[in-house]
């Protein structure tokens, strides 16, 4: 008897106690706001991991990012969908004008954008549209990644892969974006990359064809250890600076050379769409990755510039004194910006990159 009074006791009194911490448990509950999605269509390998976690735990958001391969492939994923299902996305400077005349792009929330004035001004207005609805993430140069072991003589030059030695023959890698490809075909021969004469694009068509048997691919080379730079498959590739130094790190026999014809100079951005229905987030993601000392980390991680002049100041000097990261005025010279060009010659580049990457890509 005893015992059954003193386990009714117990049980009483453990009954608010119960009930406290279910009614706290429930509050604590209601009281946490729920995890949000923000989807970044990016690159791959172009944001650090670390970083990606430290956002998500500040802001209690699971980053989800989608990858493209190519500027050209980018374009044909947010076509298909008109804009929505993306909320931040990479973009290149030659497409900013093409995208907010399509009205893909949201206006730049200033308000969101603390950092903004962090950021050098010439990146700001460098593309048409940048000013407007982007936010300036790296900038760089376009030129060859070659293994050094693989090679009898060095690469200098553009017209190494146009015309390449037994060794290089059906071992190279071409960027596989229509800008880019005709582009450095036109500095090869001579011409500006903005170039509107027609027989300059015939020459442009004559190189590519006979190049096109010797390409392995028009791929851009991966950054990681089954990169085909890495096993060997591939000796020579036209790519991105940043990219070439990543594998570097991996493989030191690989060298990164801005080729004496010039090149490429070009900024990457970040944009928010127009149906995007987080934009208040994204223009605080897009902010939280122009923080200085973040910004710095992701120039560390990726090897690229930084357009931020806050986050440069917190570099290593060995880091900014890279001149594959930060070219020399000599260099600099050679290289030039894409520009607008007339309707009729885009037409004229799509139909080129299409006809010589066919099969290919």
């Amino acid at each position: 008897m005893r015992n059954i009074v003193f386990s009714l006791i117990f049980r009483l009194v453990l009954l608010p106690t119960a009930l406290l911490t279910i009614l706290s448990a429930s509050l604590y509950a209601e009281t946490q706001t729920p995890v949000q999605e923000l989807t970044f269509l990016n690159w791959a390998d172009y944001i650090a991991p670390e970083i990606v976690e430290n956002f998500e735990k500040k802001f209690n958001v699971n980053l989800r990012i989608i990858t493209f391969e190519s500027d050209d492939i980018r374009t044909q994923m947010i076509l298909s969908t008109d804009g929505e299902n993306f909320d931040v996305v990479l973009v290149d400077g030659n497409s900013l004008e093409a995208y907010s005349r399509r009205k893909w792009l949201a206006p730049i929330d200033k308000d969101s954008l603390p950092n903004l004035n962090k950021l050098y001004p010439q990146w700001q207005t460098a593309y048409t549209g940048s000013a407007e609805f982007a936010v300036p993430y790296f900038w760089g140069t376009t030129g060859i990644a070659y293994r050094a072991d693989l090679v009898k003589t060095p690469i200098t030059k553009w017209m190494q892969l146009y015309n390449p030695a037994n060794e290089l023959q059906g071992k190279i890698f071409m960027l596989p974006q229509t800008r880019e490809l005709i582009d450095i075909t036109l500095k090869t021969l001579g011409h500006s990359i903005n170039s509107t004469d027609k027989e300059a694009y015939k020459q442009v068509h004559k190189l590519l064809q006979s190049q096109k048997p010797h390409v392995k691919k028009y791929d851009v080379p991966a950054v990681h250890e089954k990169s085909a730079l890495i096993d060997g498959s591939v000796v020579a590739a036209m790519t991105y600076n940043g990219d070439a130094l990543m594998l570097r790190d991996i493989n030191e026999n690989i060298v990164y050379t801005a080729p004496e014809e010039g090149g490429v100079l070009w900024a990457d951005y970040l944009v928010v769409l127009a149906k995007s229905n987080k934009k208040k987030l994204a223009w605080e993601f897009i902010n939280f990755l122009n923080e200085p000392e973040i910004a710095a980390e992701l120039a560390q991680y990726t090897h690229y510039a930084t357009p931020n002049k806050a986050a440069e100041k917190l570099l290593p000097k060995e880091f900014l004194k890279d001149t594959a990261i930060y070219p020399p005025k000599e260099i600099l010279q050679r290289y030039e910006i894409d520009e607008k060009l007339p309707p009729r010659i885009e037409k004229l580049r799509s139909s080129i990159f299409s006809e010589i990457t066919r099969g290919k890509i």
